[in-house]
């Protein structure tokens, strides 16, 4: 495919976003970036939902991802509609009868202080680290049919797309991000099922002989109940992802900061709901698309990609195809790009302004504002630079990538919160952010231990290993602390929340 046309393709796409951005964020205010002032219909963040559930790794390694792994990921999102089932009636009323801006705030009023920190430093670092490679995966296939061909380097190439992310969501934030995710859920969509037609037209297949053809294919097998030492086990995924969905949504500022923006409590739980549902759907397109490219590869005598997350951006791109599969697959890789990062840089600025600065505690609104922009244009140069150190050493597929270090990063998060909701015994607070950093090394070594000696494939089963570590590191810090804390009550001020 010409460079120009995914320039061009990617200008109109972007001028589109920044038309929804600008009428999006007129008369917006500090309120309006962290929570969008919690105005928003549940149906339209629930549609919104399904896009921001889905990046540019879901739109690039899925697909790719079905030759070692089959469908198996399916049994995982199984999993996650449990965990927004539990989100919605459990997570979604405390954090709205506590009105919380940044919902680790939950941690400061139940343990204290350094508790809050190390939950919000924790967030951070997962989020920026997720996000990262998120992104990189988009840059890089950038890079390959963009910026590769007319000679500019990889770090130019960050350095305009993360400036771009930025200009559409430093005004707007979390309300400029539901209606950019709401174009981003259209786009991705019908992309995929654009593609699949007409991949299937190419090969010249009905729509009873696509089901077939894919019914018979070898990498669409689902289920995995044979070998519970494999990483693919049906239990250790579901299960896994359960939590998953819990500590990566329901303990996420980035995710629940659009749940947060519904009118209410009740109309949250419904767009928790409905959009969990829904995400079962629309990844089970991506992986029957997956399946239909490995079967044109096939057929056509396409040499298959080393790297899996490389397959469908190659035959898309493909001189065989239609130039409009092409124009297709950049609309919603970029979709999925700019709007996770977007949300990304609003969540990490939003988490660091309240959580780290405590800035709406001790700051006016001017210097909120002053201080929430510099802020965000800070959030914005580390991606950038962690996007770049990705380029260099990455190596597994991003879709594994992003699960693994959420597992090592999210899991002290679900620990601390699990902990928190079902007791109400004191800790030695200062004590907590320690018991976080060791969580997460000990998870390894268990790991390993677990590999060595078993043979036994750990795999995102691991975030529940971290959790289980660090409750039982909180549980050696409530030694000498036996009084309930009132730290766990909600402030008076949040009755009518």
């Amino acid at each position: 495919m010409s460079p120009i046309i995914v320039i061009i393709t990617i200008a109109g796409y972007f001028l589109l976003l920044l038309g929804i951005s600008y009428l999006a964020s007129r008369g917006s205010d500090n309120s309006t970036f962290f929570t969008g002032k919690r105005q928003n219909h549940w149906a339209l963040v629930s549609f919104a939902m399904i896009g921001a559930a889905i990046s540019g790794v879901t739109f690039i390694s899925v697909p790719g991802m079905v030759a070692a792994k089959g469908y198996s990921y399916l049994q995982m999102v199984l999993g996650f509609i449990v965990g927004y089932f539990l989100i919605a009636w459990v997570l979604v009323p405390m954090f709205y009868r506590r009105n919380l801006i940044s919902i680790y705030g939950y941690l400061e009023q139940r343990f204290g202080k350094n508790t809050y920190r190390a939950g919000a430093w924790f967030f951070l670092v997962s989020k920026m680290l997720g996000a990262a490679v998120r992104f990189f995966v988009v840059c890089a296939v950038l890079q390959l049919l963009v910026f590769s061909p007319l000679g500019i380097p990889f770090e130019f190439n960050v350095i305009v797309t993360i400036a771009l992310i930025w200009l559409y969501t430093y005004r707007g934030g979390v309300k400029t991000l539901i209606w950019t995710d709401t174009l981003k859920s259209f786009c991705l969509i019908m992309s995929v099922i654009l593609c699949i037609f007409f991949v299937a037209s190419n090969l010249n297949m009905s729509a009873g002989g696509v089901v077939e053809a894919i019914k018979n294919h070898s990498t669409s097998r689902m289920f995995y109940f044979d070998n519970p030492m494999e990483g693919t086990y049906f239990w250790k995924q579901f299960i896994a992802g359960i939590f998953m969905a819990i500590a990566t949504n329901g303990l996420d500022q980035d995710m629940m900061q659009r749940n947060l923006a519904c009118r209410n409590s009740a109309e949250s739980r419904k767009n928790m709901i409905v959009s969990g549902v829904l995400q079962f759907f629309v990844v089970a397109l991506f992986l029957l698309l997956g399946t239909l490219l490995y079967i044109y590869a096939e057929r056509t005598g396409l040499e298959v990609p080393q790297k899996s997350d490389e397959l469908f951006g190659m035959i898309a791109s493909h001189e065989s195809m239609p130039l409009v599969v092409g124009i297709l697959f950049i609309i919603g890789l970029i979709a999925a790009a700019y709007s996770a990062a977007g949300s990304a840089l609003t969540s990490l600025t939003t988490s660091f302004t309240v959580d780290i600065l405590n800035a709406p505690k001790r700051m006016d609104e001017q210097r909120l504002t002053r201080v929430r922009k510099a802020t965000h244009v800070a959030m914005s140069i580390v991606m950038g630079l962690v996007i770049i150190a990705f380029y260099y050493i990455s190596e597994e597929d991003a879709i594994s990538a992003v699960y693994t270090l959420a597992s090592y990063t999210y899991g002290p998060i679900l620990g601390l919160f699990v902990f928190g909701m079902i007791g109400r015994r004191a800790v030695h607070d200062r004590l907590v952010p320690v018991v976080c950093l060791a969580a997460p090394a000990v998870s390894w070594l268990i790991q390993k231990l677990l590999n060595d000696i078993f043979g036994y494939q750990t795999g995102f089963e691991l975030l529940l290993i971290n959790a289980a570590v660090t409750i039982i590191g909180l549980l050696l810090l409530t030694i000498g602390k036996t009084a309930q804390t009132d730290l766990s009550q909600p402030n008076p001020t949040e009755a009518n929340a």
